[in-house]
């Protein structure tokens, strides 16, 4: 399990461990949280009182500091999170594969021009993607089961850890979802 770490404003920015979370913690730069805690950690004790240190951690975090940290405006285009964005599912023939038997295929072939974006990929089986070669579209008589998008910051989280998102977490990040993405929330899960 991942915590969800958000800038002062509420943006989410990026996963963290509970380790690096524990060092935001000791550096006092935890502002506010949410969610409930999935994570106790014991620390010394205290020769005065003889109590025990214990950190408890939540399963969302905002941190302050010098700056307001951004999300990222250009997440990184990964066959993983190209995969989970299409939910697994050749965007050609519409059949769904594990992620061995898929292969990103280019729209607009990179030999005609096109480029490795967010916008020009989709999710294609292996079969689709060599029926279609370097053709174009219209070219190879294909049609797209929906339009390829770049995910905004809250999307490429729910992509990159959809496998380990807690209900709270999974419930934050689903409020910031743009009209494009084909994601819902049910019973605290994703699905396409």
């Amino acid at each position: 399990m991942q915590i969800l770490r958000l800038n002062k404003a509420g943006q989410p920015i990026d996963w963290l461990s509970w380790q690096e979370a524990v060092c935001l913690y000791s550096r006092d730069l935890v502002i506010w949280s949410l969610g409930e805690v999935i994570f106790r950690v014991h620390g010394g004790w205290n020769r005065f009182s003889g109590q025990r240190t214990v950190l408890e951690l939540p399963s969302i975090v905002a941190c302050g500091g010098d700056q307001l940290a951004r999300p990222r405006s250009k997440p990184p285009l990964t066959n993983r999170a190209l995969f989970e964005r299409d939910n697994y599912q050749c965007l050609y023939c519409g059949h769904f594969f594990g992620y061995a038997e898929l292969t990103r295929d280019h729209i607009v072939p990179r030999s005609r021009g096109g480029s490795d974006s967010w916008e020009n990929v989709v999710a294609a089986c292996r079969r689709c993607n060599q029926h279609k070669g370097h053709r174009r579209l219209e070219e190879a008589n294909l049609e797209l089961l929906a339009l390829p998008y770049r995910p905004n910051p809250a999307e490429y989280l729910a992509l990159v850890n959809s496998r380990r998102i807690l209900p709270d977490q999974a419930d934050f990040l689903s409020r910031q979802f743009s009209a494009n993405c084909r994601w819902q929330m049910r019973s605290g899960r994703f699905y396409a």
